[in-house]
């Protein structure tokens, strides 16, 4: 692992932390924007107009923030408008690679071997970290962005007048109350299990992992008495949350020391993942060889022996019961 420095790649850096053993999150750099007109979005600069075929997706399988965008991109049928790559499951001394192996596309838009090499196409003399999800220009051969919060919102709409399936995740009438749960979730959920697993003392690992239970404890309340987080309207905020469920019980419990309970411990929170699991084209987003291989083998700093364990055995495929919340909405 590491990072470039005035796109030169340095070995070395791990993560960062703060004085008191806090995991430091680096910001996205790149946040320009596709929108319907090609105008400037929130923030970036102009030029990115909607067009099938015109932009391609680097991802991780492994990587939570990556998931995101590809499971939006199955919701908005942007598959055919929006080509894709796929890395190496493994985070080593080069960071993510295109080394072929299961699951792996290669790079058809750039020929890289490295993916900080898409990002020194983009800025020859590129600083920063190279993350994961990137959203790449075609026509302009540069990075769009490489901030996952940020793309999604790109395909909810974008395209919508281009080909887009029909659904909208961020509805006008929703936004402050998904805004809020998207602010909770990921500082205390989606980073939170970051800032445990990757703290430095026990302090800060305290500090991150009761925040986190306390959170899930409270999202396993709400979901008892309503059928999303924001009641009968899927929206974003549920695919923010379900990326992380998806891996607590096979790496985040273990490997991160997120084991005040397990998520099958959770029985709302538990059918709920499962329902968004088996939700069309969702489940060929994830692949827990993908997820358990990264975590356990890239870190070596926390797990030297690279053991990737067998378990745990669960059953995405359950039935859910997660209807019967519609009927008692109905019946209210």
């Amino acid at each position: 692992m590491g990072l470039l420095i005035e796109g030169q790649w340095q070995e070395g850096r791990v993560v960062d932390n703060s004085p008191q053993g806090a995991f430091l999150r680096s910001e996205s750099q790149f946040r320009n924007w596709v929108t319907p007109d090609g105008k400037a979005g929130p923030s970036g600069r102009g030029g990115f107009q909607a067009e099938p075929g015109r932009y391609h997706l680097y991802v991780s399988l492994a990587c939570p923030w990556a998931h995101r965008t590809l499971i939006f991109r199955v919701l908005k049928g942007l598959t055919d408008m929006i080509s894709l790559s796929v890395t190496h499951w493994y985070m080593g001394p080069q960071g993510w690679t295109f080394e072929p192996a299961e699951g792996v596309v290669p790079d058809t838009i750039n020929h890289a071997r490295y993916l900080y090499q898409v990002y020194t196409v983009a800025v020859s003399d590129y600083s920063g970290r190279v993350s994961i999800p990137v959203l790449w220009d075609k026509a302009s051969g540069s990075i769009v962005s490489n901030e996952s919060a940020e793309i999604i919102r790109m395909f909810n709409s974008a395209f919508d007048a281009v080909g887009a399936r029909s659904g909208d995740f961020y509805p006008l009438e929703l936004r402050a109350q998904v805004d809020a749960l998207n602010a909770t979730i990921y500082d205390r959920v989606n980073n939170g299990v970051y800032k445990a697993g990757f703290a430095k003392t026990q302090a800060a690992y305290e500090a991150a992992v009761r925040p986190l239970f306390e959170t899930l404890d409270a999202l396993e309340q709400r979901l008892s008495q309503q059928r999303y987080l924001c009641g009968e309207h899927l929206t974003e905020a549920d695919w923010r949350l379900f990326t992380t469920l998806m891996r607590f019980d096979s790496v985040y419990v273990g490997h991160f020391k997120c084991n005040w309970r397990r998520l099958v411990d959770y029985p709302n929170l538990w059918a709920y993942a499962r329902e968004l699991y088996q939700m069309p084209g969702v489940r060929e987003t994830v692949n827990l060889m993908h997820i358990k291989h990264h975590y356990y083998e890239s870190h070596e700093f926390l797990d030297p022996t690279r053991i990737v364990p067998v378990g745990p055995l669960i059953d995405l495929d359950a039935p859910h019961g997660r209807e019967r919340l519609r009927a008692a909405g109905d019946a209210r």
